[in-house]
């Protein structure tokens, strides 16, 4: 009687094991053929079980290919219009561009001038346009941007339209013009002491959930001097928060390192300079981050911090590019704006 049920249960586990090892095989070869289809180009497969049900993603309408697109990005979009023709048709069309604009678009064109593109385009082109042209508004004081990779808000404040210490001063500074620069005037510093340098800029302007950097955008002259061995504090925060961080930052080329001493001009009254050896300390350790990079349209920009962009919240932003604790003359800089654009994923 022993043996017989010994051998029921013998027999039940073999064939436990047998179903368990079939199913397997059989999952191993769904998956394969998943696989497969997925090298087809367009063809896909949706596993429930041990059972495969084809889909043909391609054979899908172009509206509802379209609506799947235009949840992604900007950059997902120009690769799967590479896909095949029917996602190129979707990912070119409107119904996909019109979701990377901000919904914020027709008010802020609203307050530009007569060359910016028009609002009423919804398309591709319109995107671009926005991404590679910046567009002046609030009289020319300020510039607005898309990010190209993410449709993210970014704005530049003029020099005009930032604090500047003794600015209107013409022996400290004078306004000039430049073509290369996207607004009317631009601050070149003469000489001083006493280096300020504010922004501010409306929390409300800027995309919601997105982390945000500042950077002060600007050029230095073939005669720019005291800077190489000074650094510079930078800082970004909300007006009335925390106490922001502060970072000491470089305004020109990285020679600053190594040396511990040079010759700068101080003034001795208001028109007059002599050239003095001063003695600096040797700089603390550096980083990349800490001295200017060149951009695209020629200009220098050094980071001056970051910021996260809650959104709903009313707020300002302020940044903040100070030099008032080495005494020494300075000048031959000359400073475009602040600029403020989301911060790009590494």
């Amino acid at each position: 009687m022993l043996t017989r049920t010994h051998e029921g249960r013998t027999r039940t586990r073999t064939r436990t094991r047998t179903r368990h090892h079939a199913v397997k095989q059989s999952s191993k070869k769904t998956m394969r053929n998943d696989e497969e289809d997925g090298r087809g180009g367009g063809g896909g497969g949706i596993t429930c079980g041990a059972v495969t049900v084809g889909l043909d993603l391609q054979a899908l309408p172009e509206g509802c290919i379209a609506n799947v697109i235009s949840l992604t990005t900007p950059p997902d979009a120009c690769r799967l219009s590479s896909v095949s023709r029917s996602f190129r048709s979707a990912a070119e069309s409107d119904s996909v561009w019109s979701r990377f604009l901000p919904p914020e678009i027709p008010t802020i064109l609203s307050h530009s001038g007569p060359h910016a593109p028009s609002c009423r385009s919804k398309s591709k082109e319109f995107y671009l346009a926005l991404c590679d042209n910046p567009v002046l508004i609030d009289d020319g004081k300020m510039s607005f941007s898309l990010d190209k990779w993410s449709g993210k808000k970014c704005y530049m404040v003029s020099a005009r339209d930032l604090v500047i210490v003794w600015a209107d001063t013409p022996n400290y500074w004078k306004w000039i013009s430049l073509p290369e620069s996207r607004f009317e005037e631009v601050a070149e510093l003469v000489g001083v002491c006493w280096l300020e340098i504010r922004g501010k800029i409306d929390t409300r302007l800027l995309s919601p959930s997105t982390v945000y950097k500042a950077y002060l955008v600007f050029k230095s002259t073939a005669a720019a001097y005291g800077f190489d061995y000074q650094p510079a504090e930078v800082s970004v925060g909300l007006v009335g928060g925390e106490e922001p961080t502060k970072n000491p930052v470089f305004l020109v080329a990285d020679s600053g390192r190594t040396q511990s001493s040079q010759i700068v001009p101080r003034r001795l009254g208001l028109h007059l300079r002599n050239r003095i050896l001063v003695q600096v300390s040797q700089p603390r350790e550096t980083n990349d981050n800490q001295y200017p990079k060149e951009r695209a349209d020629g200009w220098l920009e050094i980071e001056l911090g970051e910021f996260f962009c809650e959104g709903g919240v009313d707020g300002e932003l302020e940044m903040t590019c100070l030099e008032t604790s080495g005494g020494q003359w300075k000048g031959g800089l000359i400073v475009q704006g602040i600029e403020v654009r989301p911060k790009r994923k590494s």
